[in-house]
């Protein structure tokens, strides 16, 4: 290879974002380098969705952004340029047929993320990228305040645009290792502080792991904490051998990560009857009680919860499973009723980045320009995706931007 070669682009990572840059740059007919530190493009993309590949979700764009919390409007630019509607045209027009089984996360028709992958990859070996693997970016080149080149591990090649795409820390067994994160420091760019998202917690409570037989559907999860209190997450609940996981979980875990830096440990309580309240679930057993007076409560419980939750909470009340509704005293009956209600338990950790499917924080937004991620602080520089502090919950909104916000930076090259 002819080491001073110079490309109109250089994409670095292979990942959603990077790949629809680079594809979007190809179109404009650019020379367009991606680079990929790994074997093969696309190794996080493979693991979402379990595999399934929820690529988006069909909400406006308004209520898209809103589950971003205070940074979301930062994506208004890019979702303007490329939402669902145009990342569903997208897949269609290289051959990939979505559908939204749910009517509200799309994912394609084979439900297998390797079918994106390869559309992806044959879309960029049409349009003219140059694809080289096993290239570890180690080091952006810039001359005063703009960027040059790149400097992988065995060679430097140069360009006056480049795309970083390398996601955040989530998951390092599929290359993440925040060395974009790493780069954008070295070269003046501040990066928030990171904590892992989106993965299963830990908790201090000991009887979850007699409930681990059952999905809980519907749950609501909410942080006790005064400061705090207006933190509420719902989803569906699976309680683990020293915790918890499930949607409710992974979503929740956003905000408890930084909170567990900060305090510890964080308590939280769980409505695990479908919104039902105190009086309501009062209501309901005695109902039930009068319709089966000869049923224990254990039998009654099944009703609106899991047996394996119901003899945990009769046990944390002090109420005797065997025994019928209008045989238990009142205190035990008042405080049953309450756990039902609401159940207490104690987020006290989790296992790291490992385990976390995406990454809180990143590259600070106020320095890259929303109408084309550009860097404010080196020309041609450009940030997408995982990358930088922007992270959604689960329901294919993190994949959406990674494709929204790398789309609206090759999109540039068509002005170059």
């Amino acid at each position: 290879m002819n080491f001073k070669k110079e490309y109109d682009l250089i994409v670095v990572g292979g990942g959603a974002a990077g790949m629809i840059g680079a594809i979007t740059a190809a179109r404009e007919g650019k020379s367009v380098l991606l680079l990929e530190k790994l074997s093969l493009v696309g190794a996080k993309l493979k693991a979402t969705g379990g595999g399934r590949c929820n690529l988006t979700n069909t909400l406006s764009s308004e209520d898209f952004m809103a589950k971003f919390g205070r940074n979301g409007r930062f994506m208004q630019d890019a979702l303007k340029e490329f939402d669902h509607k145009a990342l569903v045209n997208f897949f269609k027009e290289i051959g990939v047929e979505t559908h939204a089984p749910d009517g509200f996360r799309v994912f394609p028709l084979s439900h297998s993320s390797q079918t994106i992958i390869s559309a992806l990859l044959e879309e960029m070996q049409r349009v003219g990228v140059e694809i080289l693997t096993s290239q570890k970016v180690e080091k952006l080149l810039h001359a005063d305040t703009q960027i040059i080149g790149v400097k992988t591990h065995t060679q430097t090649f140069y360009a006056k645009n480049i795309i970083v795409a390398t996601g955040g820390l989530g998951y390092p067994s599929l290359g993440a290792e925040g060395d974009g994160h790493d780069m954008a420091e070295e070269i003046g760019h501040k990066v928030t502080e990171l904590h892992p998202a989106m993965m299963p917690l830990h908790v201090k409570e000991k009887w979850v792991e007699s409930c681990r037989a059952d999905t809980i559907a519907k749950v609501e999860l909410r942080v006790a904490l005064k400061k705090h209190s207006k933190l509420r997450v719902h989803g569906d609940l699976i309680f683990t051998k020293n915790g918890l996981r499930g949607p409710v979980v992974l979503d929740a875990a956003r905000d408890l990560t930084p909170l567990l830096d900060k305090y510890g440990e964080v308590p939280i309580m769980l409505n695990l009857t479908k919104g039902m309240n105190e009086d309501q679930i009062a209501k309901h057993l005695k109902n039930e009680a009068i319709k089966n007076p000869h049923a224990t409560i254990i039998e009654l419980l099944s009703t609106i919860a899991p047996t394996s939750l119901s003899n945990a909470l009769c046990q944390l009340a002090e109420v005797d499973t065997k025994v019928t509704y209008g045989k238990i005293a009142g205190a035990p009956k008042a405080k049953l009723i309450s756990l039902l209600a609401w159940t207490p338990l104690t987020i006290t950790g989790h296992e790291g980045f490992k385990m976390a499917m995406i990454t809180r924080g990143g590259v600070d937004l106020k320095e890259i320009n929303p109408k084309n991620m550009q860097s404010r602080i080196i020309n041609g520089l450009y940030f997408c995706g995982e990358v930088v502090n922007l992270d959604g919950p689960c329901g294919g909104y993190n994949l959406q931007w990674s494709f929204s916000s790398g789309y609206l930076a090759g999109r540039v090259m068509k002005e170059l």
